[in-house]
């Protein structure tokens, strides 16, 4: 019978839901109490890693399900620790793998939390399982419309694409995107949170410059975003082969972001601010054109002009090197800072590198927040017909003097005409100038004949 104890073990990691944890080392050899109890000597050797004298412990009768006043184990505490050995030695004298403690976190969880990935394996293959995904319904008449069977995903052929949380899948005959949710999500509301979001943003959403949202896993684990697979890659990719871009080829494809993110800002009842605009969130599909995605940091202006978070945003969250100087310095912003960022992509795909190259991220904040922008080294006649300009007016430092993506359309298909009609020209004459050249060649060759049969003759 399990050994009921008012004792509770505060030494190394605390458990990876408990409110006030602190992620700290061993017990540094302190010595423990003589008088207190063999349950907690249990978790204390195995916080400790002390594997003989857990072995002494339990051959003499010390429960390897000891629970402390925090209903927490000697296994719960090897797990944080990530003391794959002390585990093995607990599994293997029957200590129960699911057991959860006072805030309903298990050992699995907690190697979760801690990252101690060797634990987290060797707890899976003795059968433990994280509790139930966080959108989990009882009721069958519950389960959204949008709601995939895992087991129709075929992961078989599985290529990772862009970001690592995308891979490739086979799904009811047709390739798929799939954005995959590790079980770190469990133990983080706000990633729980942030999966909620996205999901709920992505069915609102429909325009032919926007990635098409297909379905969800939400009932197990891992949660899954289906979206469509374009096999073509992202303008990142893209841009890292083909370098600079001629402007008639930037322009076209600043248009189809435009337009993306136009429907986006347009959006009614709430707009939606993307916040990780950058070309390794952009898509290009079958025919050329590109598509918005990824919308993981993305918000819904609920009832209000204006977003201000509770923290700043960090570099692992997204690249500085697209992001406006009011979200970097966490002021408040609007739709704006997708304008600010859709500049340096436009930039971008004239001069062929990315804004500031030589910089590392952290400096390129500090100089946007200093009002430094990357310089234009391309040739002026690139920049032609107010291209520059409308460069300079979509990253102003004042967010109000900003266009909206409504104007910057307008302002685009503007100079997209102008080039077209230069290519036009341009391509008649041409044809113009190798029809000359026939003709003359031809005149050439018939001077030459007669000139021959002249010499014949005479």
């Amino acid at each position: 019978m399990e050994s009921k104890s008012q004792s509770r073990f505060g030494l190394g990691r605390q458990s990876s839901l408990a409110p006030e944890r602190e992620a700290v080392g061993g017990g540094g050899g302190d010595e423990v109490e003589e008088g207190i109890d063999s349950g907690i000597r249990l978790m204390y050797s195995a916080n400790e890693g002390d594997l003989e004298g857990m072995k002494e412990l339990l051959e003499s009768g010390t429960s390897v399900n000891f629970r402390d006043i925090d209903g927490r184990t000697a296994l719960h505490v090897a797990a944080c620790q990530g003391h794959r050995d002390v585990v093995e030695l607990l599994l293997g004298n029957g200590a129960e793998v699911n057991v959860e403690d006072r805030w309903g976190s298990t050992p699995l969880a907690d190697a979760i939390h801690y990252q101690n990935n060797d634990v987290v394996k060797l707890l899976e293959a003795h059968g433990s399982k994280l509790p139930m995904a966080p959108m989990h319904v009882q009721n069958a008449r519950e389960i959204p419309e949008y709601e995939i069977d895992p087991k129709e995903l075929d992961f078989s052929n599985s290529v990772d694409i862009t970001k690592g949380t995308f891979c490739i899948a086979s799904w009811r005959g047709t390739q798929v995107a799939v954005k995959r949710f590790g079980e770190a999500l469990f133990m983080d509301e706000e990633k729980v949170q942030a999966f909620r979001d996205e999901l709920a943003l992505l069915q609102k959403i429909r325009h032919p410059n926007v990635v098409q949202f297909l379905g969800a896993v939400t009932q197990s684990s891992p949660m899954m975003i289906v979206t469509e697979y374009l096999p073509k890659g992202d303008l990142r990719a893209f841009l890292k082969r083909k370098g600079a871009l001629k402007p008639i080829m930037a322009v076209k494809y600043a248009l189809d972001i435009a337009r993306g993110m136009n429907y986006l800002h347009e959006h009614k009842p709430e707009a939606i601010i993307h916040r990780d605009l950058e070309p390794s969130n952009i898509l290009r599909d079958d025919s050329g054109h590109l598509k918005v995605a990824d919308f993981g940091l993305s918000k819904l202006m609920r009832f209000t002009k204006s977003v201000k978070e509770d923290k700043p945003l960090t570099s692992q969250e997204t690249s500085w090197r697209y992001v406006a100087p009011e979200v970097l310095k966490n002021e408040e912003y609007d739709t704006m800072v997708d304008v600010f960022s859709f500049a340096l992509i436009l930039q971008e795909m004239i001069e062929g590198c990315p804004p500031f190259p030589t910089k590392q991220e952290i400096d390129v904040a500090k100089a946007y927040a200093a009002n430094e922008r990357p310089p234009f080294r391309a040739p002026v006649k690139l920049y032609a017909h107010g291209l520059r300009e409308l460069i300079e007016d979509c990253w102003s430092e004042n967010p109000t003097r900003r266009p909206t993506f409504r104007l910057i359309i307008s302002k685009l298909e503007e100079i997209n005409q102008i080039l077209t009609r230069a290519r036009r020209w341009k391509v008649r004459a041409l044809k113009c100038f190798q029809n000359l050249e026939a003709i003359l060649k031809i005149d050439v060759s018939n001077s030459k004949s007669r000139s021959s049969r002249s010499t014949i003759y005479n």
